[in-house]
């Protein structure tokens, strides 16, 4: 299955919790812009969900497109967020969702960070793979 989420791709990521200390303890909690950021991804992930969970190991694919209007068309982005941080949420999402049963599933990536001029958003090829 491929499709495209139509939005700029957030910068935030999953890794940006914040710490706060109550009666001794550290209590972690996730930003607003966090927050938001995932209610986006699965509002827009919840229209390519497929009937029902993937079983069994899967591939993925995705291609992050962010808005430019200095960077050529197409060029990679070489600035943060991390690639792997990028993804760590969107795959959080994907679970939540039910794209699959456990992110752990997904036992091939490849991804790719660049700039767009014309039309951000994310790629994404999610791919069975067959159990050897």
């Amino acid at each position: 299955m491929e499709f495209r989420l139509d939005i700029s791709p957030p910068t935030v990521t999953a890794q940006e919790h914040k710490v706060r200390v109550v009666r001794g303890k550290p209590m972690f909690y996730d930003t607003q812009k966090l927050k938001d950021a995932r209610a986006t991804f699965e509002r827009l992930l919840r229209q390519h969900v497929p009937a029902e969970p993937i079983t069994g190991p899967v591939a993925l694919t995705v291609e992050w497109r962010f808005a430019t209007k200095t960077h050529k068309e197409g060029t990679y982005r070489v600035t943060r967020p991390d690639t792997d941080n990028l993804q760590k949420l969107l795959k959080d999402c994907m679970t939540r969702v039910g794209f699959w049963k456990d992110d752990a599933q997904v036992c091939q990536e490849d991804v790719t960070k660049r700039w767009s001029r014309e039309k951000p958003g994310i790629l994404i090829r999610v791919v069975m793979l067959d159990d050897i």
